[in-house]
């Protein structure tokens, strides 16, 4: 059954007659035509759909679009301001944080997250924030990298 849904998104006001129970990832993707966050496991497990909800790192996949009804979403697409790109995205191509390109929004968008509660992280405190999303192409190291980097200008 559809329903009226309104939020933010990418600071714009977003309302939409949605079946409420539809996945955010599946509304930002399909509905709103906001590819940039990826669909990868499903389960909640590997991270690529990571958006930010308020100023907390989300998994799109699992949560009801109901859920962010009167909240902000920012997806990837929100990073960037006016055509340049956030100093996250800069220091992740400066550091070759991204090798496929596919984790790399989540990626991002958990180390946006992490930088808006804790803006100079440690290393182990970026460690332990970016632990639960998944690189297949081992470039931890360079994503760790690219996080220190951009927080000294994030």
């Amino acid at each position: 059954m559809k329903d009226s849904v309104s939020f933010r998104l990418n600071g714009k006001p977003i309302q939409l007659e949605v079946d409420s129970d539809r996945t955010l990832l599946w509304v930002l993707r399909t509905d709103l035509g906001l590819t940039g966050t990826k669909s990868g496991c499903g389960e909640s497990l590997c991270g690529a759909c990571t958006v930010v909800v308020g100023k907390e790192a989300v998994r799109s996949c699992q949560l009801p679009v109901k859920a962010v009804r009167g909240k902000e979403v920012t997806t990837i697409e929100g990073l960037e301001k006016n055509g340049k790109l956030h100093p996250l995205q800069e220091a992740f191509a400066d550091t070759g944080g991204l090798q496929c390109g596919f984790c790399t929004p989540g990626m991002i968008m958990n180390a946006y997250a992490l930088l808006l509660k804790i803006p100079k992280p440690t290393r182990k405190q970026i460690v332990v924030a970016m632990d639960d999303n998944l690189c297949r192409c081992a470039a931890h190291h360079r994503i760790v990298q690219a996080i220190e980097q951009a927080s000294g200008r994030a």
